[in-house]
């Protein structure tokens, strides 16, 4: 029914489509500040910083769902990797698209030498806390979610 891929850089405005699709979903469509640009230089540059799966519908070669990932740095348990987003179209929810993406990501995490992967989800997501905990995941409460824009940093550091 479907098939997975590394992403390339002509996906990038279906996958950009699908990252405002998830924004809408999570009642924050004006948050994405995201372009198609950015994420050409970011994740197709000469220092990619983000890692990309799209799942394909094999009827239509359509791409109904992505998995954004990227690597980070624990003090306490090493190298980490980081899924970022997985998305999956509303229409294609529950058929097997979004597992097929977490499996290939945890895959990867493995492939990579990473001591495991890390998420977040929103408290109000219960399709997606239902999704992850068939997995076994372990939420943890009594973390805060902290950052700055850069706009807030350069007037924060002076720097026009």
């Amino acid at each position: 029914m479907y098939s997975l891929r590394e992403g390339k850089i002509e996906d990038l405005p279906r996958v950009l489509e699908l990252i405002k699709e998830l924004a809408l979903y999570e009642k924050a469509p004006e948050q994405v500040t995201n372009t198609l640009e950015m994420m050409e230089k970011d994740g197709f540059g000469p220092n990619p910083v983000y890692g990309l799966y799209v799942c394909e519908k094999n009827t239509t070669g359509e791409i109904i769902g992505i998995a954004i990932y990227y690597y980070r740095y624990s003090t306490w348990k090493g190298k980490r990797l980081y899924l970022e987003d997985i998305v999956v179209t509303e229409s294609e929810r529950g058929n097997g698209a979004g597992k097929l993406l977490f499996d290939r990501v945890m895959a990867k995490c493995l492939e990579d030498g990473c001591t495991g992967m890390m998420w977040q989800v929103l408290d109000w997501n219960e399709p997606a806390i239902n999704f992850y905990k068939k997995y076994g995941a372990y939420l943890e409460a009594g973390w805060l979610n902290a950052h700055l824009q850069d706009y807030e940093i350069k007037k924060l550091l002076d720097v026009g």
